[in-house]
């Protein structure tokens, strides 16, 4: 039983389905959706979706290409995301290709169905998450006369790198990595259309946070950062900066362009979503400076804090008070 190398890959498949979404074993239409769907895989596309689900989104895959129209009651992703991931997802616009994913580019035969190639779209207005509706901050609180234009660095000095960047510099942002009101390191050009910020290696490439040293840390600073994990992506695509978490624990995000002009919304965004942190239709809207009160007020930029949100709805009012953030810089040229 279970001698052929496709029989082997299956039953692997079915592990982990019971191990992220719970033991089913009775017949039910998923069940017979799936084995339909991995019937019509090749072995290699089957081995690809066990690495997958196996690593949990972990390591990078390549795409798991299924025939297009396939007569069954799911789409093969909305089926697999399912299976593996959620549950609860009903619909395929729930659902967002990250930029990793090459699926369904100048092909009609064929889709791609890795489920670790998608993530859940946060909204404000639609629950999940729990944290659903963004809090708004409509009047300046505690003005900091001291504010910087970029938030504050360890000396109090301006930071204006960014203000006199050009196109020709070739990035697209710049990452700033914070703990309370220090920022710790130096700037993190990012030159390549997607980043990944996560804590500690091995974690692929990208920006990683335990590389950065720090003299003192407090026992929040310490706690947070074991949260951090894999992290988050930023991807710079058409018409917008979009952030997906990658870790285990909320992500919080707030941008000039997240909510209506002139006001400051936090958003909270789960792990296996994404949001779409800054729009660049909006950019030129009605500036928020002064917003933010005791933190970064560059209304070409993003906040992300991991783990703790702020705002009137928290007990952190300001950024400054989360134990671990980052500032993502945009370049205006760009």
């Amino acid at each position: 039983m279970f001698r052929s190398r496709r029989a082997r890959l299956v039953r692997r498949l079915w592990r982990q389905r019971c191990a992220a979404a719970g033991s089913d074993d009775g017949p039910s239409a998923l069940k017979l959706a799936a084995h339909s769907l991995f019937k019509k895989l090749k072995d290699e596309e089957l081995e690809v979706l066990a690495q997958a689900v196996e690593s949990r989104g972990a390591w990078e895959s390549g795409c798991v290409w299924a025939p297009r129209g396939l007569k069954q009651a799911a789409a093969p992703q909305l089926l697999l995301c399912r299976l593996y991931r959620w549950p609860d997802l009903r619909q395929p616009h729930e659902l967002k290709s990250l930029c990793c994913c090459a699926g369904g580019r100048g092909d009609t035969a064929t889709l791609c169905c890795n489920p670790h190639h998608f993530s859940r779209l946060a909204a404000p207005d639609t629950p999940p998450p729990p944290y659903s509706k963004s809090c708004w901050l409509d009047e300046p609180q505690h003005r900091n006369p001291q504010l910087l234009e970029f938030g504050y660095n360890s000396g109090d000095r301006r930071d204006t790198s960014l203000s006199r960047s050009t196109a020709k510099d070739g990035y697209w942002c710049k990452l700033a990595y914070w703990e309370h009101r220090t920022r710790v390191g130096r700037l993190y050009a990012v030159h390549e259309a997607s980043v990944n910020i996560f804590g500690e290696l091995p974690r692929g490439n990208g920006f990683c946070l335990g590389q950065l040293p720090a003299a003192h840390r407090s026992r929040a600073v310490r706690r947070v950062r074991g949260k951090i994990g894999r992290g988050l992506q930023l991807s710079r695509e058409p018409g917008g900066v979009w952030v997906y978490n990658r870790g285990e624990h909320p992500i919080f995000v707030s941008s000039p362009t997240l909510g209506p002009p002139g006001a400051l919304a936090v958003l909270k965004v789960l792990p296996g979503y994404s949001a779409k942190a800054f729009d660049y239709e909006r950019m030129g809207g009605p500036g928020v400076r002064g917003l933010l009160g005791d933190g970064p007020c560059d209304p070409h930029s993003i906040c992300i804090s991991f783990a703790k949100g702020w705002g009137p709805c928290y007990s952190r009012q300001f950024i400054t008070s989360c134990p671990c953030w980052l500032e993502v810089l945009l370049n205006r040229s760009c």
